[in-house]
């Protein structure tokens, strides 16, 4: 009538055996799924900005602050920017025929943009940062003090993507 204590145990029946072998492994592949899923959300974001308007205009006399005085003549380019990526995108870098905006002195230039709706004015060009959010435009308007030449050229480089630029040609009707 002596037992032994290994006699008295039992082991766990096939099928609770398969239960539990079956449900940790469906625990680790989800766990593994989310854990690659998140992985692999943050290399499949993007930035795409296109410009669905882009225009330039020669002028004798520019309203640029609105006030019903004409402050400058020269020209006046118009950039809508429209974010149709996944990503918010930044426009770091704007080039005026090939010349970074941060070398043009700002008596010879204005920069302005739309932040939050509200047009502002762009007082250091050393640091440019248009935001453009995803699925939404903004607008940059830049005023040159100029009366040279027939036509004019802008690039604009984002944050994300400095090998990435956006090239807007524009020209326009000779002044007279």
């Amino acid at each position: 009538m002596n037992k032994s204590i290994i006699a008295e145990k039992r082991a766990l029946s096939p099928v609770i055996a398969t239960v539990i072998l079956i449900s940790v492994t469906i625990v680790v592949a989800v766990s593994v799924a989310y854990w690659m899923g998140s992985i692999a959300g943050g290399y499949t974001t993007f930035e795409q900005v296109e410009l669905p308007t882009a225009y330039a205009e020669y002028g004798t006399s520019f309203d640029i602050q609105d006030d019903g005085v004409a402050d400058d003549s020269g020209w006046k380019i118009t950039i809508e920017l429209k974010n149709t990526g996944s990503a918010d995108a930044t426009i770091d870098n704007i080039f005026i025929n090939a010349v970074p905006l941060s070398s043009i002195n700002t008596a010879a230039a204005d920069l302005w943009y739309k932040d939050n709706g509200v047009l502002t004015e762009a007082t250091d060009f050393s640091s440019i940062s248009v935001r453009v959010n995803k699925g939404s435009t903004n607008t940059i308007i830049i005023y040159i003090i100029d009366d040279g030449g027939q036509s004019v050229k802008a690039l604009l480089q984002e944050q994300e993507w400095t090998s990435s630029f956006t090239v807007l040609a524009a020209e326009t009707i000779p002044h007279r």
